[in-house]
């Protein structure tokens, strides 16, 4: 058996010399790891975390994707920041009104989801990666759902948009609602063939998970669940992460991390 796979693989060279080499490449090559904005590419100049300018960066930088974090108002308008209050008011539980004039560390106003979406529409290449917070209650989680992916499907951005959350339910709730959508779970504590079992598409664990669970990565990959980690923002911790073969990596220094991916 071995001999006669050694004579194929010669054939192939013999009848295809010049190519003999983009066979083997073919044969061994690993899946290029993806660069992920997170909370946008917000160092850029004149960017803050969550800003349509941050955006707005990542989209310039020609990466993979832009994470943002989505929260839903009292009144259920849909926003883009990473702490559950604003303004001194918690979000979840306030009327949009009254933190509609609350401004971002750049000045920008605080974007509206739908803004923020818009603003994404026009470069399709650029992955939009929708992190909804966990909110009080499995009422209102289940409310943020309908919002956001209605929202979503009303823009057309159903193949744009991926979705990631720390809440379980959610992610459960989002897979009811969006049976072919991309939804990988932020937590960390379920192996991947719990996540397989409920049904998501991939974890996205912190790099200490990771380095406590090495081997989750390949497990999860022959589930045909994807890998990403956060935040992670050093050369040697970048380079690590490599080492094991995570799929995605979302970091605060997203041309660092494409450099040393170009290298």
């Amino acid at each position: 058996m071995q001999k006669t796979c050694l004579s194929l693989v010669c054939l192939l060279v013999l009848t295809y010399p010049l190519s003999a080499c983009g066979f083997f490449d073919c044969i061994a090559a690993p899946v290029k790891t993806q660069v992920i904005a997170h909370r946008g590419f917000w160092k850029a100049e004149g960017a803050a975390q969550n800003s349509i300018k941050a955006l707005q960066a990542a989209q310039a930088a020609g990466i993979y994707g832009a994470e943002f974090d989505i929260w839903i108002t009292a009144d259920g308008e849909a926003v883009i920041n990473h702490d559950p209050h604003i303004g001194g008011k918690e979000i979840a539980k306030t009327n949009y009104e009254d933190i509609k004039d609350c401004t971002l560390s750049n000045g920008e106003r605080l974007p509206l989801l739908r803004e923020y979406l818009e603003a994404g529409k026009t470069h399709p290449d650029c992955k939009l990666i929708l992190e909804i917070k966990p909110h009080p209650s499995e009422e209102m989680e289940e409310r943020a759902v309908e919002i956001v992916a209605n929202m979503v499907a009303e823009l057309g951005l159903e193949a744009q948009a991926e979705y990631i959350s720390f809440s379980l339910y959610l992610c459960k709730a989002l897979r009811a609602k969006l049976p072919q959508a991309i939804i990988t779970y932020l937590n960390g504590e379920l192996s991947p063939a719990e996540l397989k079992a409920v049904g998501l598409s991939g974890l996205d664990y912190n790099y200490t998970v990771f380095r406590e669970h090495p081997h989750w990565v390949k497990e999860a990959q022959a589930l045909g669940l994807s890998v990403n980690t956060w935040t992670v923002n050093t050369e040697a911790l970048m380079r690590e992460m490599l080492k094991l073969g995570v799929d995605f990596i979302t970091t605060d220094e997203p041309l660092l991390l494409k450099g040393l991916l170009q290298k």
